[in-house]
């Protein structure tokens, strides 16, 4: 058999798929023990494992080898062994080689700050080399990777070598035939896995630790640049358009929001906010979006740390959301969530997509408030195209850019944070610190004008490889995430202290939020107790401190804060006043790029992308989901808040053009 797969002309490519399984399977048993106590550990399910990550291995290579195999079947036999035919061949079992170690090197890092195989956010991170790079280089002995990793593909091809497989390669009479006949299987198995077989089919268990582990890693990736964006119509359940969109507005009539085009397939509405007084409160908003920070760190939400003594203070004088969830699993997620007040699409994030910029965001509702809006980020706002995004939809930009310029369409103000400003820097930009200090700044600036101001501030410090500056707080920098969260809270004290100093302080509204939770991960399709984050909305003049424990979501914080001004606006925007929410209508929504979830009354829906609907019982006490009978109903409203996002999108129903037509 191995004759007949494995022609002496094929004795290297024989060498690379036994390297390529036998490194794969020492990742998969790697992340096997790594995660022990995460994954379910029947016989039954370690062998299916363990097969199921075999048979995607044996598909990932042919679509690995292809360019090798057809090398090997096309070049001519009279040429074999010349000057051009070993140069070739050194020069791509090289490159394959180091290929395969790289990729797997980057596995343990990725499953390190994810627990997941590569998906897109891999994609994501090749086109910003620079922070990626940086924060490896600073989150790892980089030295230490390189050397090993060129030193494994330097005793790889010595092996190789002595054990005479470029000989053989070099020096056979493998005919034509015999290459072809050993050929066709690998493309029979490439054909199937391009056209037949989806990344999908390797979550065959409930436990989301056992579907990860089945997975190979490079497969998983490509997966993911193939399906950075996916149609709701054409990968997950619906309902009728009409249905989907009355159950949406439907949500809003204890609210006696009214719809601009009633008989219209939108949820564009005016929003009426009763005030005794007639007047409008217009007070300076800086929101400050905080990078990776889950309600369990918080002793106000039920931790032991004593990481964050000014939050949790804040929970005592403040509105504090203490039953808040994300809508998903990363920054530009979050900051889509935040901005547009929408429910995740699956795929990317719309930050990232086409079609982001002229979208009815918040900041259409401070601009016809009569507020200048500026996003503030410590690091370059190319990345992950924050840049884009909010200029595109009106924000002046504050960042640290690196030469790279606004798109010429975009016509907003661009500061760059200067290097006097500077006190501490990492791969993700300067220290909470320092942009707290640019908000400072430049909020003095915008006072003198009389114009208020809607800032939105996104820090970095609470990020790998968690590093800030020494002496600032009791633990080192670069030991952890405790540190970070310490400084964080830290430097968010120290700012609060300094705004307190300036004349703007009174008259100025702080909303304070996570961005996503420290870690997504966990045994189930969606980890609810890893959404769960901190809000607060602080120094409100006309309302009382309270502690909300209405179930709620990210959408919802800004609609909150415009009710608590006593505004009246006209509104794109899915989210809902916490404040008037009442059990009937309290929910939340949160995913990731492929599972999509709504949560209510402990029960949560997952809509999956092979139109896979699953309901569940959540136990808040251990974080296990349960089986449950379909709820039908619960169904339906589930499937509509997404659909209607998406479609939204789509057919550009979030533009601002089209909602003036």
């Amino acid at each position: 058999m191995w004759t007949f797969l494995f022609p002496k002309r094929f004795s290297l490519l024989k060498a690379f798929v036994f390297l390529f399984i036998g490194m794969s399977f020492l990742v998969r048993f790697t992340f096997f023990i790594w995660d022990y106590a995460e994954v379910d550990a029947q016989l039954s399910s370690i062998a299916r494992t363990f097969a199921t990550g075999l048979f995607f291995d044996i598909g990932t290579l042919p679509l690995f080898m292809l360019p090798f195999l057809i090398y090997l079947l096309v070049f001519p036999k009279k040429w074999v062994g010349t000057l051009v035919d070993r140069s070739i061949t050194w020069f791509g079992f090289f490159l394959a080689i180091l290929i395969i170690y790289f990729s797997f090197f980057g596995e343990f890092t990725f499953w390190d700050e994810f627990q997941r195989r590569f998906n897109f956010i891999a994609v994501d991170y090749l086109i910003y080399t620079y922070e990626v790079v940086k924060n490896i280089n600073e989150s790892y002995p980089l030295p230490l990777l390189l050397s090993s990793l060129i030193s494994l593909v330097g005793i790889t091809l010595f092996i190789c070598y002595k054990r005479k497989l470029f000989y053989h390669t070099f020096n056979n009479e493998t005919s034509f035939k015999q290459r072809f006949t050993a050929t066709l299987p690998w493309l029979v198995i490439c054909i199937l896995f391009s056209f037949y077989i989806s990344n999908s089919q390797a979550e065959w268990s409930k436990n989301r630790y056992n579907n990860e582990i089945s997975k190979a890693g490079i497969y998983s990736f490509f997966a993911a640049f193939r399906n950075n964006e996916l149609a709701f119509s054409e990968f997950y359940s619906t309902i009728p358009e009409k249905d989907a969109f009355a159950i949406v507005k439907k949500q809003y009539s204890p609210f006696k929001d009214e719809f601009v085009h009633p008989n219209k397939n939108e949820i564009y509405r005016t929003v009426h906010t009763p005030d005794t007084t007639g007047i409008e409160q217009k007070p300076n908003v800086i929101f400050i979006c905080i990078e990776s920070l889950s309600g369990k760190y918080l002793n106000s939400l039920g931790s032991d740390l004593n990481i964050t003594p000014v939050l949790d203070s804040l929970a005592n004088n403040s509105l504090f959301f203490t039953n808040l969830y994300a809508t998903g699993t990363r920054t530009v997620r979050s900051m889509e969530a935040i901005t547009l007040s929408i429910p995740p699409t699956p795929g990317r994030s719309i930050v990232k997509r086409s079609n982001n910029t002229g979208l009815f965001t918040i900041g259409e509702v401070f601009k016809n408030k009569g507020y200048d809006r500026n996003f503030f980020y410590g690091g370059d706002g190319y990345f992950d195209n924050m840049n884009t995004f909010f200029g595109g939809n009106g924000f002046n930009i504050v960042d640290r850019g690196r030469g790279f310029l606004l798109d010429a369409n975009i016509n907003v103000k661009r500061t760059n944070i200067e290097d006097d400003e500077v006190t501490f820097e990492n791969a993700w930009g300067v220290c909470d610190a320092d942009i707290y200090n640019k908000v400072l700044k430049e909020a003095d600036i915008a006072y003198a004008t009389g114009k208020p101001f809607f800032d939105f501030v996104m820090t970095t410090s609470n990020h790998k490889p968690f590093t800030y500056p020494e002496g600032k707080i009791d633990i080192p920098s670069g030991t952890g995430r405790n540190g970070a969260v310490k400084y964080t809270d830290y430097a968010i004290g120290a700012f609060l202290k300094e705004a307190k100093t300036k004349p703007w302080f009174k008259n100025t509204v702080f909303v304070i939020m996570s961005d996503h939770c420290a870690s997504s991960a966990g045994k189930w399709e969606l980890d609810v107790a890893n959404y769960h984050i901190p809000a607060f909305i602080f120094n409100l003049s006309q309302q009382p401190n309270a502690k909300i424990n209405t179930l709620c979501s990210q959408i919802d914080v800004f609609p909150t804060l415009f009710s608590t001004l006593g505004w009246d606006y006209k509104s794109n925007l899915f989210g809902m006043d916490i404040l008037k929410m009442t059990p009937q209508n309290e929910r939340a929504l949160i995913g990731n790029y492929r599972k999509l979830g709504y949560l209510k009354d402990n029960k949560v829906m997952v809509l999956g992308d092979g139109e896979t609907v699953n309901f569940y019982q959540w136990n808040p006490l251990d974080n296990g989901l349960q089986q449950t009978p379909m709820n039908e109903s619960f169904k339906k409203i589930a499937i509509a808040n997404y659909q209607v996002a998406d479609e939204l999108y789509h057919n550009g129903g979030l533009q601002l053009k089209s909602l003036h037509q």
